[in-house]
């Protein structure tokens, strides 16, 4: 009988994505991988072509596992004897993992980070500097698990893009406070359209009156709004299909990079997370910066003669 991993990464499209080669690591290693994440991950999830099941989590909330009425072949009735926090150094992740319990039965090995609040967990220490990727990489290696750090490429979904061959444009953030302003974006999408490049903007359903103020704030037709009308899954379609994307959100630069698609991002750097440590290929600006820098940005990524 395959063994199987209970892995932890609740967080949003980014810290998934950052953790793939190392799901694909475990994959490899033999293991049936259930992941704890938000379901709405589940499409993006399954293209990792990693994760057999997706368990429901949200931010460090207790996880629980499923109980006798859900049991079948896709919900295993017993514990996985091993548990990988791969969402951050502890303690709070680790003990959620650890306080997991099944018919008086908890986790019996936990694959984590040192953390001095909980000593008894064996792992390697944390490097607060270190790129992410490279982070749950060294994990799995401490514990005997080759991952390659390069293996994060996505398959395209078979999905038609809604715009083929379009700069994306994707004004929202994880706050405010690292968010370029929407008169910004506005200037930027004018400007590439009048050099005659095909533009839409995107984003969740909560950001979609933003992007539709880009819209409004650029004279461009709301129908290049695509922001609430895609899924997770069309999302990665258009990323993927796309020549550009130009995003405030570190999420989308590392979608970009799954798909190998030129980048550009323009925000704040968040001084916990520094972005220019975590982002692979984008080219990173402050947000204090004009829009013709972010175009000249653009320009650069495309390899295009826009002026």
């Amino acid at each position: 009988m395959t063994s199987t991993a209970l892995v932890l990464r609740s967080d949003g499209i980014g810290g998934l994505l950052t953790v793939v080669p190392a799901l694909r690591a475990l994959r490899r290693h033999g293991l049936r991988v259930v992941l704890a994440c938000p379901p709405e991950l589940s499409e993006l999830a399954a293209l990792t072509g990693a994760v057999d099941r997706i368990l429901p989590a949200y931010g460090l909330a207790p996880l629980s596992w499923p109980g006798p009425g859900e049991e079948d072949a896709d919900h295993p009735p017993l514990l996985p004897d091993l548990a990988v926090n791969l969402h951050g150094r502890g303690p709070r992740s680790h003990r959620i993992l650890l306080n997991l319990r099944y018919r008086g039965e908890g986790t019996r090995r936990l694959w984590a980070y040192a953390n001095p609040d909980v000593p008894w967990v064996r792992g390697p220490w944390w490097d607060p500097g270190e790129h992410e990727v490279l982070r749950w990489c060294r994990l799995l290696q401490w514990h005997g698990v080759p991952a390659d750090p390069d293996d994060s490429a996505l398959p395209t979904p078979l999905t038609a893009s809604a715009a083929p061959g379009a700069v994306v444009i994707h004004p929202g953030a994880g706050g405010t406070s690292l968010r370029w302003p929407a008169d910004r974006f506005a200037e930027v999408a004018r400007m590439l359209t009048d050099e005659g490049l095909p533009v839409v903007i995107t984003g969740s359903a909560r950001e979609r009156p933003m992007a539709l103020l880009v819209a409004t704030r650029a004279v461009l037709p709301p129908q290049i709004v695509l922001a609430g009308r895609t899924s997770l899954r069309e999302l990665c379609a258009l990323v993927a299909g796309a020549r550009l994307v130009i995003s405030g959100d570190v999420a989308m630069t590392r979608l970009a990079a799954a798909y190998r698609t030129p980048s550009v991002l323009v925000s704040t750097a968040d001084r916990r997370h520094p972005i220019l440590h975590e982002v692979d290929g984008a080219d990173h600006l402050d947000a204090a910066v004009p829009a013709a820098q972010v175009v000249n940005a653009a320009v650069r990524a495309l390899g295009a003669g826009v002026r």
